[in-house]
């Protein structure tokens, strides 16, 4: 893989660093990604009938992602913090799994990639967390960038 040298996270000295934006153009950039939670079909039932034993783990799940989009430089070394202006957590509930989608929008030097995947995760962790009371399990899966848009 070919490493581009104004954007490496390795200084000439082997260490590592952040990489300097300074000089790149501010951008609106968006960014979307996607987790997969699947869970047995009985505890999605449970989740569609408001079931469930901790209250609504759609709207904890939603809170979380959103929160660890605003947290993602705290979380992830070398990574910039990003001024967010929009952070949306979605979710499709099939038969036997939560599709969770995020899409996180900046004005900034640097996309927004990180704080989109980060949000997904949380998102589908929490879910996992409030749920795994009836569903020792499920499993989270398919964690991964959907879209990227520079414009």
């Amino acid at each position: 893989m070919k490493r581009s040298a104004k954007l490496s996270h390795v200084a000439p000295g082997g260490e590592m660093q952040m990489v300097d934006v300074g000089s790149k153009p501010i951008v609106v950039r968006t960014a979307s990604a996607q987790a997969v939670l699947v869970a047995r079909p009985a505890t999605i039932q449970l989740l569609k009938k408001s079931a469930l034993p901790k209250g609504d783990v759609l709207a904890a799940a939603r809170i979380a992602g959103i929160q660890a989009a605003k947290k993602t430089a705290e979380l992830i070394p070398l990574c910039h913090t990003l001024p967010l202006e929009h952070v949306a957590v979605d979710f499709v509930v099939g038969s036997s799994e939560i599709r969770i989608t995020t899409r996180v929008r900046t004005s900034a030097r640097t996309g927004v990639e990180m704080e989109a995947l980060t949000a997904a995760s949380i998102a589908a962790l929490t879910l996992y967390d409030m749920m795994k009371a009836v569903d020792s399990e499920m499993v989270i899966g398919e964690i991964r960038v959907t879209e990227k848009i520079k414009e």
